[in-house]
């Protein structure tokens, strides 16, 4: 927020730019993410940045036409931090020399070295002489930039880490931002402190300037927001309603689609612990005859999303009136929705949401949490006194469970995954594992497979269980659990849902993968 020093990110695409914002973020600093295209020299001055990094790219600099960050940028007197590219393109427009291959990129671990000079951003690195980074370029820096003095070297990158200390100019060759580089936090640390950064970016002072501005936003009018139950949606609509009391009315729609008891405890919450207007709009017979023979998972998304639409028409007019519509959406949503270099990108899958809502019912949107990572949105919710045994709750889709359910979707196959399902999580919550895992569930699989219980021969259905670990969802693994786990998990659940006679784990990450299975 404007209130708050702020560091801008100009993105030249890199894979992996999102992950410099949220070290940023962990260190208490506003920071945002703008791509390259967008960043003019105009832009530049609005933004009024108190520092400026420039991410990794795919692009070669050597390229006739290639990114280049705004020459406005080398006089605006902020320090400025390169990475990868970043460092690429600010030797080259600083009068530099960056060239292409001739066996010299990197890509995986490396270790650098320290030159003899040492370097204020560079505090607490080299206590042993070396340290581990992560590297990923093919092209090379081979002359730096007038002014510029070499700290750290690695067997391919002779320039892996430049500084002109006098206007405040930093360049690495390196990734800070991974994990694999064991000490890029303390650099960004580092840069923050040079830089001046207060370190106020707390959800404290975020929930009271997100309340003022929700009231100047909205005013006397009336706002409905899409409750689906999760987190995003939940944290969005207890800040909202603590900025304007009764002019919110929530719409929780419930699909048919939940997991067990899920409809009974969404609603409890809201109306005994928060007291807001809520309508419970239980449409479950609408979705479930749509979906009926359905077995396509971008169908299945693709009627559900047109269907949440049609819903919230039709209860819109319940509640007066109402020239807002309130929405969940944070700061990754908002990121990944302008490519860097303004080009097609593939679409996985798509996303349900309510995006094309606001536009058919002529309502402005809130968006209360769009500057907010997931991290984030759970610390507000914390902050709002939320139950820490909701916030803590794994993500759940908003198709919910009909992309836990590869193939057609059926009454009897939704009741076997609803208590399925609810058995493997008892089982994770009794072995004190629920807040080890990012995600957790089960889904039920297109076949039926032949099985011996007792003495009998069955022809059930298979379940597929789902545990992974990540950070925001964009990239995970699978959880590793114990065999024990596994087969006492099994047990469970083939003795308890009839139905069921085999039980897979699923151990792929993402990528190859993605966390759902539609």
């Amino acid at each position: 927020m404007t209130q708050h020093d702020r560091l801008l990110i100009i993105d030249f695409g890199s894979q992996v730019t999102q992950l410099i914002a949220r070290r940023l973020r962990e260190l208490n600093v506003y920071c945002e993410i703008h791509p390259y295209n967008r960043v003019t020299d105009s832009f530049l001055s609005g933004f009024a940045p108190k520092a400026v990094i420039l991410s990794g790219g795919p692009d070669s600099v050597t390229r006739e036409g290639s990114p280049r960050a705004p020459e406005a940028l080398w006089s605006l007197g902020v320090p400025v931090l390169g990475i990868c590219y970043g460092q690429q393109t600010m030797m080259q427009q600083l009068g530099g020399l960056v060239e292409h291959g001739h066996g010299t990129a990197e890509f995986g671990r490396a270790f650098v070295t320290p030159t003899s000079d040492s370097l204020p951003i560079l505090d607490g690195w080299f206590d042993e002489g070396r340290e581990q980074v992560w590297m990923s370029h093919g092209d090379h820096v081979s002359r730096i930039a007038p002014g510029f003095t070499v700290y750290g070297t690695s067997p391919n990158a002779p320039f892996a880490i430049t500084a002109d200390v006098s206007r405040n100019f930093y360049a690495v060759q390196f990734h800070p931002e991974v994990h694999h580089t064991p000490k890029g936090a303390k650099l960004y640390e580092n840069f923050v402190k040079l830089a001046g950064f207060k370190g106020d970016w707390t959800m404290g002072a975020y929930r009271a300037e997100a309340i003022a501005k929700i009231r100047a936003q909205v005013g006397d009018a009336k706002v409905i927001c899409g409750l689906s139950g999760g987190v995003d949606s939940s944290v969005a609509a207890v800040l909202i309603h603590e900025a304007i009391g009764d002019q919110l009315t929530c719409v929780f729609v419930d699909h048919g689609l939940l997991r067990l008891g899920e409809a009974e405890q969404v609603v409890a919450m809201f109306r005994d612990h928060y007291n807001m207007p809520l309508i419970h709009a239980d449409e479950s017979e609408l979705f479930l005859g749509a979906l009926e023979g359905v077995s396509d998972p971008e169908v299945k998304r693709k009627t559900i999303g047109r269907l949440f639409i049609d819903v919230f028409q039709k209860h819109a007019t319940a509640v007066g009136g109402a020239t807002f519509l309130a929405q969940g959406t944070l700061y990754p949503d908002v990121i990944e929705s302008v490519s860097f270099s303004g080009g097609p990108s593939v679409t996985i899958k798509s996303h349900h949401n309510v995006g094309g809502l606001p536009e058919k019912m002529g309502l402005k949107l809130v968006e209360p949490l769009r500057e907010l990572f997931k991290d984030e949105v759970r610390a507000l919710g914390r902050e709002l006194g939320l139950p820490a045994s909701f916030i803590g709750r794994h993500p759940f889709p908003g198709p919910g469970l009909a992309i836990r359910c590869p193939g057609e979707i059926t009454a009897e196959k939704l009741d076997l995954l609803r208590r399925a399902d609810a058995v493997y999580i008892d089982q994770i919550r009794k072995h004190g594992l629920y807040d080890e895992i990012w995600q957790a569930f089960a889904a039920i699989l297109p076949m039926k497979t032949v099985g011996v219980m007792g003495d009998g021969r069955t022809y059930d259905y298979a379940l597929a269980l789902r545990a992974v670990t990540s950070v925001d969802g964009m990239t995970a693994d699978y959880y590793p659990f114990s065999h024990d786990f596994l087969g006492e998990t099994m047990t469970r659940i083939i003795n308890e849902v009839k139905g069921i006679n085999r039980v897979f784990y699923d151990v792929t990450s993402k990528p190859p993968g993605t966390i759902e299975l539609e």
